[in-house]
């Protein structure tokens, strides 16, 4: 799969402002703490500016005309002014904190569920490790932001605006004055936020690019040292891993250049200021407490204008993984069932494709006109070659993929008009690949039925001839398995999953080469057992071993995407077709 396969997901990314809103939707649900934090922040803005406005004053009353006793009480009042602040911004932040987590949360369960409701193309055409990476890197950005740079986003732009008042307040000359540097400030904000937040985005995708390739290599670390890939591995990587680290370096230079051109726009401002304010104070009689506070004001005036700038990267950045977490939440789920779906109730298992065409590409058909019939209780068999439509037919049953055209019943209901859960309830699937989850042994079997109890699941284990190996593991039924059952051999694997479908008791079995990577010895003994799962069940087997699939009551042999011949085992062999050849050919 491509690396950069997630990047043709969406020819239009989602406009950066409808993003925000939607970010702020999620926020929405704490309203009543938002407007806590919101007159918690207005506290620390004006227990700030008032700290500041204090120094004229102190200056005036108290520091020139000597009244010491004065200036203690004043600086109390001033200590008290600034620990209500102090108090306040505490607050505040542990209440974004919790804000910022339980938002989080919510979109992860968001994420989460909408994964549950794809369509099982939707995870073959995207690699697992970008996946990954929307739920935590992506995710990470957005927490960063709504813990930290919202508020810090609202509390700038309020402070901006107390400032300006209270310096046009003490003079609106020398307001002027440090209006001068102002549009040279936004102007140089706008450009580096413009440089910086494409190269963020383009940094999240990359990031998805290399943890997509982590997680391709990680699980296929086997492959790779089995053919000696090693170095070509690591060159692949380098390359992606340069890549990030120069779409990174581009996305850090720019906004670490923000703070050092603010910082010295920030000194030209106060020294132009400085000489202003002297000279009114020289020639005008302006007052020197009112100058020392318009100073501090000037000197803090730059501060937000700076933060807003720079917290605007990190906005970006978080807009940038919003926009990739909505992307997977407004893909296209499974199509709902319609209003007049019915569930199945004692169901026979007669299974009917009639005419059925579909292909996994609009172009590319690989099923052409199949038509079975399978009646209660019967095995049916699907051989061929590689790529003759076999899996095709098995992803049909259950709706992991709509056909095309043509129509499939069960009990003479059409698929489309049964409802997927009472239709894949009725269903259990073997397929060749095995899937452990972390948990125990009793749990993964449990997992075909989650309401069996422990006995069903021993009896569903001794069936599928599982129940001798689970004996001797350490702990049994309650051994751990972890990282897909690393500790059990392939066969073992496969003969957990084969006992999981049959504690789901299912109707219709789906068995995929489902004894190919098991040895003879163990093959003989799990036929044994599927011989006993598949009486009385509708069942489908796709075998590359012609050998299992003998007592079939229907064989089908497909070649490309077509039923070529069908029949009893003997009747094929007597045709001297492409089964004969088939079967020949596992001889020779």
């Amino acid at each position: 799969m491509g690396h950069s396969s997630h990047l043709k997901q969406h020819e239009k990314p989602i406009h950066a402002r409808k993003t925000l809103f939607r970010l702020m939707s999620y926020l929405s649900c704490d309203k009543s703490l938002l407007f806590v934090i919101g007159f918690l922040i207005i506290v620390s803005i004006i227990s700030n500016l008032l700290g500041s406005y204090m120094l004229r004053p102190i200056i005036n009353d108290y520091i020139i005309p000597r009244d010491f006793e004065g200036l203690t009480k004043i600086l109390l009042v001033l200590v008290v002014v600034y620990l209500v602040g102090v108090v306040a911004v505490y607050i505040q932040y542990r209440l974004l904190n919790k804000i910022g987590q339980r938002t989080v949360t919510r979109m992860r369960v968001d994420l989460f569920n909408k994964m549950e409701k794809l369509p099982i193309k939707y995870f073959d055409r995207n690699q697992h490790g970008d996946l990954m990476s929307r739920y935590t890197n992506d995710i990470d950005r957005i927490s960063d932001a709504l813990t930290d740079s919202l508020s810090d986003m609202l509390s700038s732009a309020l402070t901006l605006i107390g400032i300006l008042c209270l310096m046009l307040y003490i003079s609106p000359i020398l307001t002027l004055v440090a209006m001068i540097t102002v549009p040279l400030m936004f102007l140089s904000a706008k450009l580096i936020v413009k440089r910086s937040s494409k190269y963020f985005k383009a940094q999240q995708e990359t990031l998805g690019d290399v943890n997509g390739y982590i997680e391709e290599m990680i699980s296929g670390q086997k492959v790779v040292k089995v053919f000696g890939h090693e170095k070509k591995i690591e060159a692949d990587f380098d390359k992606l891993n340069q890549a990030l680290n120069e779409k990174s370096e581009k996305a850090q230079f720019y906004s670490g250049m923000m703070m050092p051109v603010m910082q010295n726009l920030n000194t030209l401002n106060f020294v132009i200021i400085t000489i202003a304010g002297a000279l009114l104070a020289i020639f005008r009689g302006f007052d020197v407490g009112g100058l020392a506070a318009f100073l501090q004001y000037s000197r803090q005036f730059g501060r937000p204008i700076n933060e807003l700038a720079s917290l605007y990267n990190s906005i970006q950045a978080a807009i940038a993984g919003a926009e990739r977490i909505f992307q997977v939440i407004d893909e296209s789920p499974e199509s709902i069932d319609d209003t007049d779906a019915i569930a199945l109730h004692d169901i026979k298992g007669e299974v009917v494709m009639k005419d059925v065409y579909f292909g996994y590409k609009t172009d590319k058909l690989i099923l052409k006109g199949v038509s079975i019939h399978a009646s209660p209780g019967s095995k049916i068999a699907l051989v061929g070659a590689t790529g003759a439509g076999k899996t095709t037919i098995l992803n049909m049953l259950p709706r992991f993929f709509d056909i095309k055209s043509g129509e499939i019943t069960i009990d003479g209901h059409p698929i489309q008009k049964i409802k997927r859960e009472s239709l894949r309830r009725s269903m259990a699937i073997v397929l060749q690949d095995t899937h452990l989850f972390t948990g125990t042994v009793c749990e993964n079997i449990r997992f075909g039925r989650l309401d069996a109890t422990d006995e069903e699941v021993v009896e569903a284990a001794k069936l599928t001839a599982a129940h001798s190996f689970i004996k001797r593991l350490p702990k049994g039924y309650d051994t751990l398995l972890e990282n897909d059952g690393a500790n059990l051999s392939q066969g073992q694997r496969q003969l957990l999953n084969i006992a999981r479908a049959a504690v789901a008791n299912p109707s219709i079995l789906l068995l995929d080469e489902a004894t190919s990577n098991i040895d003879t010895r163990s093959e003989i003994l799990i036929q044994k057992g599927l011989d006993q799962l598949m009486k009385g069940r509708t069942s489908f087997v796709i075998a590359h071993r012609l050998s299992t699939v003998k007592n079939a009551d229907k064989i089908l042999v497909l070649d490309h995407g077509q039923i070529v011949e069908q029949g009893s085992h003997e009747e094929l062999l007597k045709m001297r077709g492409k089964y004969y050849s088939l079967y020949q050919e596992q001889f020779k």
